[in-house]
């Protein structure tokens, strides 16, 4: 029997690939149909990501992404969860990391699917489906984060990374709440909200290039055997 191993790096790689590149595809292709207005979202909040990614081709695109790299998020927090059992130390703790990613890929899933369909009912869905995969993917990581932390399993500039990740998903979440309760529904809020999705998009993305990054240095891989 011969042994080969299957560097695991790239599949945090992926997953951060396909978010940015739904997103933005979707953006330029409804810019280009006259959908959304053409802007700097990141900044002017001109549009949100689901509004980018409602209509025309730019659907159509969105979901042919969104829906593996769910599905991806799913097995990528299985196996971090697995990674963290294999290493040295386990007391047993991060229990809820796999709940969590898995609630997290399930709703990411469903928003996806139902995003460009009509009526309240697939409103709530969407709706919900992007808050609960925003909030159990923060929490997952924050677990994650504590378990590198406790075990020593991250060089201390890489940990400093993906801590400064969370504070600032934290910090943007907390701005949106400061801002809906200063401005009220306004359509300066509603800007200030798009733009704020937008960069939460982004730190999310960046949060799996990171991890990418700690795989690739810790050398986890899946080892298969194969008849010689």
């Amino acid at each position: 029997m011969d042994r080969s191993a299957v560097p695991l790096w790239s599949l945090p790689l992926a997953v951060a690939a396909l978010l940015f590149v739904a997103a933005h595809l979707a953006w330029a292709l409804s810019v280009q149909a006259g959908y959304i207005p053409y802007c700097l979202p990141y900044w002017d909040g001109c549009t949100s990501i689901s509004r980018a990614a409602r209509q025309g081709a730019g659907n159509h695109l969105f979901r042919l992404l969104i829906l593996p790299c769910a599905l991806l998020q799913g097995l990528h927090w299985w196996l971090t969860r697995r990674w963290l059992r294999l290493a040295p130390r386990d007391d047993g703790g991060g229990r809820s990391l796999l709940p969590l990613g898995v609630i997290a890929a399930s709703a990411l899933a469903v928003y996806a699917t139902f995003l460009g369909t009509d009526g309240d009912v697939y409103r709530v869905l969407r709706r919900y489906g992007v808050v609960i995969y925003f909030g159990s993917s923060y929490l997952a990581q924050l677990v994650f984060l504590r378990q590198l932390r406790r075990r020593s399993l991250a060089p201390n500039g890489l940990s400093v990374i993906l801590l400064a990740i969370c504070v600032l998903m934290l910090a943007l979440g907390l701005a949106n709440t400061v801002a809906k309760a200063v401005l009220g529904s306004t359509d300066l809020q509603d800007r200030l909200e798009n733009a704020l999705e937008w960069q939460l998009g982004l730190l999310q993305a960046a949060w799996f290039v990171a991890q990418a990054w700690l795989w690739k240095r810790n050398g986890y891989a899946l080892a298969l055997r194969m008849n010689s």
